[in-house]
C-alpha cells in the first residue's frame, strides 16, 4: 500500500485516519507496445490471446512432465500475501547475464580472448615494441613519460 506524506503525517500526529481523506484518483493508460503499434486493436487482442494461449500451453507440458498440479483458487486465497521466509536461497550473480548457457559461454570465451590479446599486447610494449596491437575497445597503459 502507498501511503501519501499528509497521511504519514496525520499518522504521526495520531490523528484518526480516514481512508477516504487522502485518496487519490489515478488515471491509467493502455498502449499497445511499440511493435504492434501499427495493428488494428481486433489484431492487436488476437496476438495477445495467442501469446497467453501459448504460455498456458508452455505451462500446461511443464506441469505434464514435472507430474505437478495446478495450485487451485481455495489454495491460492489461503495463502497469506504477506508471507515471508525465513531464509533466502542465495548464489553469487553470474559474471555476465545471457538468456541461454551458450550465450553465457560465448560471451565468455570472448572477454578470455580478449583478455589474453590485451595481456599478450601489454607484454610486447613491456619489451619495447611501441606499435602492439591492443585489442578494439582496450585502453593500452600509458606509456612512461621521456624527458626530451
Amino acid at each position: 500500500m502507498v501511503r501519501s506524506h499528509r497521511e504519514y503525517a496525520a499518522r504521526n500526529r495520531r490523528e484518526e485516519l480516514d481512508p477516504s481523506r487522502f485518496a487519490s484518483e489515478e488515471a491509467v493508460v493502455l498502449s499497445p507496445i511499440p511493435c504492434w503499434v501499427h495493428l488494428t486493436p481486433a489484431a492487436y487482442r488476437q496476438r495477445v490471446a495467442a501469446l497467453v494461449d501459448d504460455i498456458e500451453a508452455e505451462a500446461a507440458l511443464a506441469r505434464k512432465r514435472s507430474g505437478a498440479s495446478v495450485l487451485g483458487v481455495a489454495a491460492i486465497l489461503a495463502q497469506d500475501p504477506h508471507y515471508r521466509p525465513t531464509s533466502l536461497a542465495r548464489s553469487p550473480a553470474p559474471l555476465v547475464h545471457a538468456a541461454t548457457k551458450a550465450a553465457r559461454k560465448f560471451f565468455y570465451e570472448t572477454y578470455a580472448a580478449f583478455v589474453a590479446a590485451f595481456r599478450a599486447a601489454t607484454e610486447a610494449l613491456r619489451r619495447g615494441e611501441r606499435d602492439a596491437p591492443f585489442p578494439a575497445g582496450s585502453f593500452p597503459p600509458a606509456l612512461p613519460f621521456v624527458a626530451g
